[in-house]
C-alpha cells in the first residue's frame, strides 16, 4: 500500500521518543513533526537520519482507511492505547 498524499498523519499523531534532526528531544503526540515539507511530506525519507520508528510505521488499510481522519483517529487511539504510565 502506498502513503496517500498530503496526509502525514503518521508524523502528527504519534510521540517519536527518539530523536528527529531539527527535534533533539523527539516530538510528543499531535505535533506535526518539523521534517514535514509544505506538501506534508517527509524531507527526510529516505535519509538514515530518520528515526527507524518512522520507517516502521507503514502504511495498511486498517491504519489509513478511506481518509485523513480515518487514519488520524486510527493513530491517536493507538497511541494513547501505547501510552506509558
Amino acid at each position: 500500500m502506498e502513503c496517500r498524499a498530503g496526509c502525514a498523519a503518521c508524523c502528527i499523531a504519534p510521540s517519536i521518543s527518539s530523536a528527529i534532526p531539527g527535534m533533539p528531544d523527539g516530538k510528543p503526540a499531535g505535533v506535526p513533526c518539523v521534517q514535514l515539507d509544505a506538501q506534508l511530506r517527509c524531507k527526510l525519507f529516505g535519509d538514515p537520519r530518520r528515526p527507524a520508528v518512522c520507517g516502521g510505521l507503514q502504511p495498511s488499510a486498517e491504519m489509513c482507511g478511506a481518509d485523513r481522519s480515518h487514519a488520524m483517529h486510527f493513530l491517536t487511539q493507538l497511541e494513547a492505547a501505547t501510552r506509558s504510565p
